[in-house]
């Protein structure tokens, strides 16, 4: 195993650049054009209320995106947290990782699954939290969520 940081901190997953900022672009493009289309070719009033109220919806869901991707999640000895110190859970908890190829997973990222349920949790773009299941990924980079990923399963075989 490796040796942490002088915070403590085995691995970081954080959001690509380029990732991010393509994401960020598509949401807010896609609202955009939710809001605008029903206000220049108006269609029925209630297709311009549901299209300019979904239009809201992404614009809200792209600045959720922003601000949780400008954090970081952090492995440390007894836990996954994000770097606002939100724990996603206690490394007791997990009971194993699935990254491979068919695993319920976000892109570029793993799953973790718990041997207790957890409240429902999301940062839109870096973790998901439903039931027994955590996810962590979306536009983060691939070569710190495999090490992120590694780093767990290996302290599991060592319990």
């Amino acid at each position: 195993m490796f040796e942490p940081d002088q915070d403590g901190v085995y691995a970081r997953v954080g959001a690509s650049a380029g990732r991010r900022l393509i994401a960020y672009a598509l949401l807010l493009s896609l609202g955009a054009l939710l809001i605008y289309l029903p206000l220049v070719q108006p269609p029925s009033v209630i297709w311009a209320i549901f299209m300019i109220g979904f239009g809201i919806l992404v614009l809200w869901v792209a600045e959720r995106m922003r601000r949780a991707t400008m954090t970081e999640i952090l492995l440390t000895e007894t836990d996954i947290r994000d770097s606002t110190g939100l724990v996603l859970a206690t490394m007791d908890e997990v009971k194993g990782v699935d990254r491979g190829a068919f695993a319920f997973k976000p892109s570029n990222g793993f799953t973790l699954v718990l041997n207790t349920k957890k409240p429902r949790g999301w940062a839109p773009g870096l973790w998901w939290r439903v039931g027994r299941r955590v996810g962590v990924g979306g536009v983060t980079s691939a070569g710190q969520s495999k090490f992120m990923a590694e780093q767990i399963a290996l302290r599991l075989t060592n319990r």
